[in-house]
């Protein structure tokens, strides 16, 4: 943004199109990225906990070169200038993108080399280098001889010897190789055999020495005779997104297909030890085929995602924080068995809609238990239910396995195209398919990414919708990690209308607009920015406005610019954003009463709520949409209403306590930076863990 936006009030606000005002969308991502970083780097977090962070932060780098710097790298190699409202042209963008991760990848280093490593052997878990451990040079020739010698396969590299195939994140050791009965330099690759063996080898009790470094002590043993003038490690990432026809006659070979191409995408990155010697750098770019900005030099340890393994060791409770349980919702508790074994979750849906918040509540005991309970009841008639993620342990296929077994109508709409759970996807639409259930994978050119459960059942003289809304994926694992919320209800309209969207999933029909559920493509934005006009009209008529958002990313254009004139006509708007935000609040004359908050810490803050106040009336929804271009325009998404008093009580507490933290939490400035809050007396995670075991209250305030 220009400083003339930012330090001169007096003159006109700009157009809401002027770039000035958006942030790009991977340089806002690499923001997000950095507040991980930034949670490995608290002091005042538990080591392990910290050391996680650093994972985390690797693999989210990962999946961001993968796909979004894939995707500029193709438009640079196409000659594409195509601009996003920020107006950043791709060559340029991808000149930021180097230099912040530059930046960021020097900080990770340090803070594994400088501060987590003394301080996990000051507590007793090492991770060191062959020299450091202490071990017998005896015990590690044969360890590596009997465990690692077997299973690596060194790859000569020169003439008759082309380069190799580099998979897709694999480590490798470049050796430099002289051969002293002839001239010339020798190269040869070895690759770090991670899948068959640990990353880290626990050469005693919480000491790990780095796979690569054993192999590197070794190298004589791979290449007898030959004399090992140096190595280094060097990891390769490559374009692993991919586009399936949607003309294809088979959706399900179709993904197979471009999985098996996937291996084989460009090369967006390549990372090497920062003491390689630069004849070896150069071979490796000229080998590549890269440009100068897709090469990083890593200090220390190279992909820190394998840390999982130290992460996991036994013991050592002190160095994380205390464990969570989820507990059952008290509502389904209540409905629990006399011998406390489940709960009949249809008996308590009859009495009211329900709203279960993971990962407070217990997955297991409502959404898991909900289709169990609808595959063995003899008066359930159908299951209807969108898969875009579950876990390999998920009961829930299985239990719509068990419900076509059992002669219901068991139907299940798999998004095949779901960005690197493909292959899972695949497994469960064959095996659902093999018993008999209907099996589709929606409408073409469109991802289905709404959450959605509909149990039909006879009672007595006629049928009753149950039904299941949730804002995120119907993953066990997730579940526990992942902050969500779900609501469960018998609503005779939103069952309708979910039943509709089925209709419109399996057959031939557009979702159209409802009367209460808001579904994407075609009628999600348009409502989203009548509700944001509606507030607008209130405040200008002298009515009490409000706004409240909470969402994983905001980055569409034509809402951001709804909510610029919200904020122009002077309605308070209050955003909880976890990842990225291309807005910029608190511009003078544009998003002066614009407030963004990101809380990013032991849960992953993953809901969608969308909160609109425009005088006496109230709109309440959650669901699965960000507001993105990609959910609205390209995805299949719901949006339910929340009507209840109580539920919309529990959602605004929720809010607030969000927008409250001071220990987890960035507010977002107009320059674009964010800033920590560091006074620590808020904790929203703490806060709704203490709400759940009822040890904290709801504010009674937000029940008026």
């Amino acid at each position: 943004m220009t400083d003339s936006l930012l330090d001169a009030p007096s003159d006109p606000a700009p157009a809401l199109s002027d770039p000035g005002l958006y942030i790009n969308r991977e340089l806002s991502w690499l923001d997000f990225n950095e507040r991980v970083l930034e949670l490995a780097e608290d002091p005042q977090l538990p080591l392990l906990e910290r050391l996680k962070f650093l994972a985390i932060f690797t693999s989210n780098l990962d999946e961001f070169f993968m796909v979004r710097v894939a995707g500029v790298q193709e438009k640079i190699e196409a000659r594409i200038d195509r601009r996003g409202p920020d107006g950043l042209s791709p060559s340029r963008l991808m000149e930021e993108i180097a230099t912040i991760v530059r930046a960021l990848d020097g900080r990770q280093a340090r803070q594994l080399q400088r501060v987590l490593m003394p301080e996990l052997a000051r507590s007793g878990i090492r991770i060191v280098s062959c020299a450091e451990s202490g071990a017998s040079a005896a015990k590690l020739e044969r360890y590596f001889n009997e465990h690692i010698f077997p299973v690596l396969t060194p790859l000569a590299i020169g003439p008759g010897r082309p380069f190799p195939y580099i998979s897709n994140l694999s480590l490798s050791l470049l050796v430099h190789l002289h051969d002293p009965q002839a001239e010339g330099e020798l190269y040869a690759r070895v690759k770090v055999p991670r899948e068959v063996l640990p990353r880290f080898v626990e050469i005693e009790p919480d000491t790990f020495i780095p796979l690569e470094d054993l192999m590197a002590n070794h190298l004589q043993t791979l290449f007898p005779g030959m004399e090992v003038v140096s190595h280094n490690l060097f990891r390769v990432t490559r374009d692993a997104d991919f586009e399936v026809s949607d003309e294809a006659d088979d959706p399900l070979a179709a993904v197979e297909n471009e999985l098996r191409r996937r291996r084989f995408g460009e090369v967006v990155r390549l990372e090497v030890g920062a003491d390689i010697e630069a004849g070896m750098r150069e071979r490796l770019i000229d080998w590549l085929d890269l440009a100068p900005n897709q090469v990083f030099d890593m200090p220390g340890l190279m992909d820190l995602s394998d840390l999982w393994q130290v992460i996991g060791v036994e013991d050592h409770s002190e160095l994380r924080q205390p464990g969570w349980i989820p507990q059952t919702h008290p509502t389904f508790r209540a409905r629990a068995s006399d011998t406390g074994e489940q709960p009949d979750i249809f008996a308590a849906m009859r009495e009211g809609d329900v709203l279960v918040h993971y990962p407070y509540h217990s997955f297991s005991s409502s959404v898991e238990r909900f289709v169990l309970q609808a595959a063995e009841d003899p008066n359930v008639l159908a299951i209807k239910m969108t898969v875009y993620r579950t876990s390999d342990d998920s009961a829930l296929v299985p239990a719509l396995i068990t419900a076509a077994e059992n002669g219901k109508q068991a139907v299940c709409m798999v998004e095949l195209k779901a960005r690197f759970d493909e292959r899972q996807n695949i497994r469960w639409s064959r095996e659902l398919e093999e018993v008999g259930a209907h099996v589709v994978h929606g409408i073409p050119g469109l991802k289905t990414h709404a959450k959605t459960i509909l149990v039909i059942r006879r009672e007595h003289a006629e049928v009753r919708h149950y039904v299941m809304i949730g804002t995120g994926n119907f993953h066990a694992k997730n579940a526990r990690l992942y902050e969500d919320f779900g609501l469960f209800t018998t609503n005779r309209q939103i069952g309708q209308e979910v039943a509709n969207l089925f209709n419109s999933l399996t057959g031939y029909a557009h979702p159209k607009r409802e009367r209460k559920v808001l579904v994407a493509p075609d009628a999600m934005r348009e409502p989203l920015i009548e509700l944001i006009e509606r507030t607008i009209a209130a405040h200008a008529a002298g009515l009490h406005a409000r706004i409240q958002l909470k969402m994983n990313s905001l980055v569409d254009p034509l809402c951001i610019q709804a909510l610029y004139r919200a904020s122009q006509a002077g309605v308070p708007v209050d955003i909880n954003v976890r990842g990225i935000c291309c807005l910029r609040p608190g511009v003078p004359g544009v998003s002066e009463t614009i407030n963004v908050v990101s809380v990013v810490g032991r849960f992953l803050e993953h809901s969608r709520v969308y909160w609109f106040e425009f005088g006496d009336e109230t709109a309440v929804y959650i669901g699965s949409a960000d507001m993105m271009p990609r959910n609205l325009d390209t995805r299949v998404e719901l949006l339910v209403p929340i009507e209840g008093e109580e539920l919309r009580a529990e959602l605004r507490d929720t809010l607030e306590r969000c927008l409250a933290d001071d220990t987890n939490a960035w507010t977002l400035g107009p320059d674009g930076r964010w800033h920590r809050r560091t006074e620590r007396s808020r904790s929203v995670h703490t806060e709704l863990m203490a709400r759940t075991l009822g040890s904290q209250p709801q504010n009674p305030a937000l029940l008026n």
